[in-house]
């Protein structure tokens, strides 16, 4: 993968991640205001968890010669 490639791939991801944020803490949000009770909103933020970590280890991956970071 080029260089450039590379790059437009870190800047999709970090956009991807970033959203991805933002439905994690709008799920924790609710569940918080919900006392934990609804077990799809439980499921929903582990789904979204898991892909973050998908994209972080992505990301680290494309970094592997520090020269992204």
């Amino acid at each position: 993968m080029s260089e450039d490639d590379k790059g437009k791939r870190f800047l999709e991801l970090i956009d991807n991640q970033n959203n991805l944020q933002w439905s994690i803490i709008e799920k924790l949000t609710f569940l918080i205001k919900d006392e934990w009770n609804s077990s799809e909103k439980q499921k929903e933020l582990e789904s979204l968890v898991e892909k973050h970590s998908e994209i972080t280890k992505e990301l680290n991956s494309l970094d592997v010669d520090n020269s992204i970071l």
